[in-house]
C-alpha cells in the first residue's frame, strides 16, 4: 500500500512516503516555516520515490493535539491533496504516535503545550495494538492525572520542559524518560495502515484536527509577555 504521512503539530516537520518497496522520509526543524516547507518537501519525496499523488492509496496526518497552527496546516494539506486525487484520509493522535515511536509498552506521552500546560495521554500496547488508558488532555504539569502501576516510559517534550514536576507526580513509577521524542511520520504511518487496510479511512471532507484546548489565541498582554500557544 502506498501512503503519505506527515505531522506539523510541533516545531518539527516530519514527512514519510511509503511505497511497496521502502519508506522515504524527511524530518526537519521547521519552526514557523512549516506552511512554506511542507509541500516542497512532499514533492521531493515523490521525486525520490518516482511516484505522483495519483499513485497513492491514502494520506495520513498528525491530527493533534499540538500547535493550533501546525495541526491546521497538516489537516488542510491532507484535505487539499486528498480532494484533488480522491484519496481517503486518516487523522492520527500524535501522542499515540509518540508512544509508537518510543519502542516501549507502557507510555505516558506528554508534549509542551505552551502557556504553562502540557498535552498528556497514557497508552499501553496489548497484542500489538495500543490501548488508550487515559485520553489526551491538557493540564498544568502539577495537575496531570494519577496513573496506576510502574515501569512507565515518559515520552515527549513536556518531560524536558517540566521533567522535575512530572517525575515528582509519578514518583518511582517511571522506568525511562525520552524527553526529545516528537511525533514522527513513520509512527503515524504505522498507526494509520491498519485503518486503511480495514477500509475505515475517511473522505477528505471529514478530516478534522484534534483540539483539546478551548483557547486558540493569546491576548495582546500575553503576546507582549512572550507567551506562545
Amino acid at each position: 500500500m502506498k501512503l503519505l504521512a506527515f505531522d506539523a503539530s510541533t516545531e518539527f516537520l516530519s514527512i514519510a512516503l511509503q511505497t511497496d518497496q521502502q519508506t522515504y522520509k524527511t524530518d526537519l526543524k521547521a519552526g514557523q516555516a512549516a506552511s512554506q516547507l511542507i509541500l516542497p518537501q512532499i514533492q521531493q519525496l515523490f521525486a525520490l520515490a518516482q511516484l505522483t499523488l495519483a499513485d497513492l492509496d491514502g494520506i495520513a496526518f498528525g491530527a493533534g493535539p499540538g500547535s493550533f497552527t501546525g495541526v491546521r496546516i497538516a489537516c488542510g494539506v491532507a484535505q487539499g491533496l486528498a480532494f484533488g486525487a480522491n484519496l481517503p484520509v486518516v487523522g492520527v493522535n500524535v501522542l499515540m504516535a509518540m508512544a509508537e515511536s518510543s519502542g516501549a509498552e507502557r507510555v505516558i506521552a506528554a508534549s509542551d503545550a505552551r502557556m504553562g500546560e502540557v498535552y498528556h495521554g497514557v497508552y499501553v500496547r496489548q497484542e500489538s495494538k495500543w490501548v488508550e488508558v487515559l485520553a489526551a488532555g491538557v493540564y498544568k504539569p502539577h495537575e496531570v492525572p494519577d496513573i496506576e502501576g510502574d515501569d512507565w516510559v515518559g515520552a515527549g517534550t513536556a518531560w524536558a520542559v517540566y521533567g522535575d514536576v512530572l517525575q515528582q507526580q509519578y514518583a518511582n513509577q517511571m522506568a525511562a524518560i525520552l524527553p526529545e521524542m516528537t511525533p514522527m511520520a513513520e509512527a503515524i504511518l504505522a498507526l494509520a495502515l491498519p485503518i486503511f487496510e480495514r477500509g475505515e479511512a475517511l473522505p477528505a471532507s471529514e478530516a478534522k484536527p484534534i483540539y483539546i484546548r478551548n483557547r486558540v489565541a493569546l491576548t495582546s498582554k500575553e503576546r507582549e509577555q512572550g507567551l506562545r500557544l
